[in-house]
């Protein structure tokens, strides 16, 4: 089997962080998974949705959305539509869920952090980038909160990553681009903890069902992968 990338089958694509990418935003970051590119802001809110408000705890949500020529032909803008569509609502609480299990939310008090993640170009995996850059944009955010003394502990529980898998030609591969993910016989999005510890599996036969063997041959990779990418994380949090 070989690849379109040429990569081997455990292979991520080229990743680059690129922290404080715009000047308002509490945290700011520019992700990029090979061609796939993922602008995640994030900003602070001195407010939390109603049905938390006077609790003490504070709250996480996302926003996301593609650009018109983010992928090979323009796509309409959902606001000139009036409405989101399906996909859109699924990926944004997908990426809420994912950030909310990494941090400590009674630690935030009644505040409300937003990543809005805008895909500036798609090449597959732009939930899975969303997801590991909305984190590090997130952690300057807190540190942010810090500095400025609007809260005063850390409340981040550990780094969340995620990375997609699927079978390609019969073989498990990491971080399918759009070529693969287009064409492959399983597609899978993993998200976890820093620790391994699992925050959501997303898998889907769309064509042959695939084997427990398969499975957990994903499993490895996705969890291989994603020490890679909290890796670099780290890496980009240090500088």
């Amino acid at each position: 089997m070989q690849r379109p990338s040429g990569r081997a089958p455990e292979q991520l694509r080229p990743v680059r962080i690129t922290r404080h990418y715009t000047r308002h935003a509490e945290g700011s970051v520019l992700v990029e998974f090979g061609d796939t590119k993922v602008l995640c802001n994030a900003s602070v809110a001195a407010e939390v949705p109603r049905f938390l408000r006077g609790q003490g705890s504070g709250w996480i949500t996302a926003e996301y959305g593609m650009l018109p020529r983010s992928t090979g032909s323009r796509m309409g803008r959902e606001a000139a539509r009036g409405k989101q569509g399906g996909r859109t609502v699924e990926i944004q609480r997908l990426i809420g869920r994912s950030l909310r299990a990494a941090v400590d939310l009674k630690l935030l008090g009644e505040n409300q952090i937003t990543l809005d993640c805008d895909v500036i170009q798609a090449d597959g995996g732009t939930r899975t980038a969303a997801i590991t850059g909305a984190c590090v944009a997130l952690v300057d955010a807190l540190r942010t909160m810090q500095r400025e003394k609007i809260i005063d502990t850390d409340p981040l529980i550990s780094l969340v990553a995620a990375v997609s898998v699927g079978i390609y030609e019969g073989e498990a591969v990491l971080d399918l681009d759009y070529p693969e993910d287009s064409r492959a016989d399983t597609d899978m999005n993993l998200v976890m903890a820093e620790d391994g510890g699992m925050i959501e599996v997303q898998g889907t036969a769309e064509g042959a069902p695939f084997t427990e063997a398969q499975f957990s041959r994903m499993l490895a990779l996705g969890k291989a992968g994603i020490g890679e990418l909290t890796a670099l994380q780290k890496k980009a949090l240090a500088e």
